[in-house]
């Protein structure tokens, strides 16, 4: 509950599971001195948030609301809750960052209030504030030769949260499934770094006895606008947490396992493969899976302040994600 009234409180969290809780914790690094206020229905999390970062916490919308001195918005609760809340939040002339939605529920309705509120609508995409992702780009671009390539995601979906069973969160719905959620992760900057999707061919099935009601692996065979043609192998079944790519033509070669350290590349001249370093140092944090960095989340809102404040262009749109919503469905489709 609020303990006191907080008439200079700006930013508002909802939702304090484990991705408010690193939202809130990389808010305090950018605002130092904004006042946050983290809003759960669960006690639990609540508690566990003020104790952690000596934030104010309230049990609805309504509550926060009612103090007043909000700025902003960071929507971290599941997906299928998202549209609602998006629509309270600029309603309320705030400025909203929502994490991914999986759905378009509420695409047009929101875009439209968030013109006429005149604020700012967001929506994360985190991989393209990645910088092993913008040196892919950057290296296919340059490319003189066709480039294919060959991508690996996959988690044991009872991995993704080991604190909670996986069928009590969003993950284990149809419309949100695990599988879904990755392909939303990595689409974004596929696409931007190899151009959009042509044409594609689906494989799917059931590897597991886990209790979900869809396949929990795809293989996408993907040929873009620019010729270029790819493998993408999404799952929820592989064991060890895994992210590996190949990016292969006559002139590049470049391969990364997920990590930091993990980016290398082919010296065709020395014939040699070599370290692609781009971090001086690296923070991680504990219980996530290896390729799991703060960096690119904190990048992200970064971004976000500076559409907000600078004017700068949102890096990624909901016309853009309502495109590759329809290319899912249709992957889920077939």
């Amino acid at each position: 509950m609020i303990c006191e009234r907080m008439a200079s409180m700006d930013i508002l969290v909802i939702g304090l599971g484990s991705m408010g809780k690193r939202r809130v914790r990389l808010l305090r690094r950018l605002r130092p001195d904004s006042r946050i206020i983290g809003v759960d229905a669960r006690e639990d999390r609540r508690a566990e948030a003020a104790a952690l970062y000596g934030i104010a916490t309230a049990t609805s919308l309504d509550e926060a609301f009612a103090e007043g001195g909000l700025k902003y918005a960071f929507i971290c609760t599941s997906p299928l809750s998202h549209a609602a809340l998006i629509s309270q939040c600029l309603k309320q002339g705030l400025h909203v960052f929502t994490e991914i939605n999986l759905v378009s529920d509420g695409y047009g309705e929101n875009q439209k209030l968030a013109g006429e509120q005149g604020v700012t609508l967001f929506l994360s995409s985190t991989p393209l504030f990645r910088r092993e992702m913008n040196y892919v780009t950057q290296a296919v671009r340059s490319a003189d030769s066709p480039i294919s390539y060959s991508y690996h995601v996959g988690q044991y979906l009872p991995d993704w949260h080991p604190w909670e069973n996986y069928t009590d969160f969003f993950l284990g719905d149809v419309r949100t499934n695990g599988c879904r959620e990755l392909m939303a992760i990595e689409l974004p900057w596929i696409c931007r770094a190899f151009s959009p999707i042509k044409d594609i061919q689906v494989k799917k099935g059931k590897k597991t006895a886990l209790k979900t009601p869809c396949p929990d692996s795809y293989l996408l065979l993907l040929e873009h606008e620019n010729g270029t043609q790819g493998v993408l192998l999404i799952d929820v079944v592989s064991r060890k947490a895994v992210r590996n790519l190949e990016v292969f033509g006559e002139d590049l070669y470049l391969s990364w396992d997920g990590t930091e350290a993990g980016l290398k590349r082919w010296n065709i001249q020395e014939k040699r493969e070599e370290p692609v370093t781009l971090y001086t140092s690296v923070e991680k944090q504990e219980g996530y899976a290896a390729f799991i960095a703060e960096e690119a989340y904190l990048n992200e809102l970064t971004a976000f302040f500076d559409v907000v404040d600078n004017g700068a262009p949102l890096p990624y749109t909901f016309d853009e994600d309502q495109r590759l919503l329809v290319l899912i469905d249709r992957i889920e489709g077939e």
